[in-house]
């Protein structure tokens, strides 16, 4: 599979196999993220790997209670630190350099025939009591992963044209 197709294939996915994942099948996932690029290579992330079940049902009930999120054999919490460094332009870093790591998770899980879903719709607060995230860290986003189930993915979503998306030279 080359990432052109990962790309085209990757889907939220919201329903899982009971199925264990892989040690080795996992490690890529995570080699993935600290293979991704961040501002200055500060590699301002930390990915706590949530596999037992009573964790996971909570960050379920964290997250708005779906039911679906705790049925993942995983859940990978991404977090960024130092959450104070911004670049030039005023952006914080570690917001988007946990987003890129995120996302090279995600093409790598298509790779290994498994499936993620960004949740973002989380109590980050009750979330960080849960895993025991220090104040000097923010959680980002949290990642379920796992063999999709029979009925998922779901079709594909219909995306902009380029034309209503990308502008040349100037904003239009």
């Amino acid at each position: 599979m080359n990432v052109s197709e990962a790309i085209r294939r990757r889907r939220s996915v919201r329903a899982y196999q009971n199925k264990e994942i892989e040690p080795e099948k996992l490690e890529r996932v995570l080699e993935a993220a600290r293979l991704a690029p961040s501002a200055r290579n500060m590699q301002d992330w930390k990915f706590i790997v949530v596999r037992d079940p009573e964790t996971r049902r909570r960050l379920d009930e964290a997250s708005n209670g779906r039911g679906w999120i705790g049925e993942a054999p995983v859940v990978i919490a991404c977090c960024g630190t130092p959450i104070d460094y911004a670049m030039k332009c005023g952006h914080l870093t570690y917001l988007i350099d946990v987003t890129i790591a995120i996302d090279h998770m995600t093409l790598q899980a298509v790779e290994e025939g498994l499936g993620t879903c960004w949740i973002g719709a989380f109590n980050e607060p009750q979330v960080r009591e849960i895993l025991g995230v220090p104040d000097t860290a923010r959680v980002v986003e949290l990642l379920p992963i796992g063999y999709p189930a029979e009925d998922a993915p779901p079709e594909r979503k219909p995306r902009k044209a380029l034309n209503e998306i990308v502008c040349y030279e100037r904003w239009e």
